[in-house]
């Protein structure tokens, strides 16, 4: 193959890559019960006029499996903290002991079990849908090269390389859902 369509080729599986990437990074945001500093990755505090992420302000830590402990590095932060986690809207209750804000996780009930899973698999749908872009964009730009000259033997082969490579992140991005789905209804 030549080397224009070689740099298509891994072009696409490096777009794939980062659907797959951004998928487990989606995940580490949707909790299974059990307490994790990632749970509030969201959450952006206002320092000193600037949005700022709350690990940048605060030291997060999970004390046991269902509470998280958060340590501002600044005790003139601890009512700014407590009021950005109120307002990420993650369904938890912060509590201000002067010192830290402790959070109690709730055990997941059946339904909300349910809702995570279909959130999960909204984000696994978002994630093939990048796959399946990446795929139509490769296929565009492998046309272009037939065009522009390439063979159609070459390119061909070229397009059934990028449909096994679409078809291998479909696969990973299933079994990623299907491990996550397995997290979150383990009771």
């Amino acid at each position: 193959m030549t080397e224009e369509i070689n740099f298509i080729i891994d072009s696409a599986k490096e777009s794939m890559n980062g659907s797959v990437a951004h998928l487990e990074k989606e995940f580490l945001n949707i909790r299974a019960g059990k307490a994790s500093p990632q749970m509030l990755g969201s959450v952006f505090v206002d320092y000193y006029g600037a949005q700022t992420a709350l690990s940048q302000v605060a030291n997060v830590v999970a004390a046991d499996a269902r509470t998280l402990t958060v340590t501002p590095w600044e005790k003139a932060m601890l009512q700014p903290i407590e009021k950005a986690i109120m307002i990420a809207n993650l369904g938890l209750n912060p509590m201000n002991n002067g010192d830290n804000i402790i959070i109690s996780i709730p055990a997941l009930t059946e339904d909300r079990r349910k809702e995570l899973v279909k959130q999960a698999k909204a984000e696994a749908e978002d994630a093939k849908v990048g796959v399946r872009n990446a795929r139509k964009d490769a296929n565009n730009d492998i046309k272009k090269e037939e065009k522009n000259g390439t063979s159609e033997d070459i390119c061909k082969t070229a397009e059934e390389s990028v449909q096994k490579i679409t078809d291998s992140y479909i696969k990973k991005i299933e079994e990623v859902l299907a491990v996550k789905e397995a997290e979150i209804m383990k009771v």
